[in-house]
């Protein structure tokens, strides 16, 4: 099975590669870098249909309203905090 060269988290807007050469190029760290949704150039589009999926998810475990509004860097940052309030998909 041919290894994909990009991956993208379901509520990010880049893409991270797996080729260390490309990920050094980028400023990313061991391919790990995460770019700040502020700095994000479509971050003031709707979010996506993936961030919405898992925002709501997320908003019905942590007890709180989902907001269909959120634009794509706001859902992503409310998913960092949901993330980090729930513990879900948080390495421990």
């Amino acid at each position: 099975m041919a290894k994909q060269s990009k991956q993208q988290r379901p509520h990010d807007d880049h893409t991270v590669s797996d080729d260390p050469k490309q990920a050094n190029a980028a400023g990313a760290d061991q391919g790990n870098a995460r770019k700040d949704p502020d700095h994000w150039v479509t971050g003031d589009e709707s979010m996506t249909g993936a961030q919405a999926s898992y925002l709501q998810t997320l908003s019905e475990e942590a007890g709180e309203e989902f907001d269909p509004s959120l634009s794509k860097a706001e859902a992503s940052k409310r998913i960092d905090a949901l993330r980090e309030r729930t513990g879900r998909g948080i390495d421990h």
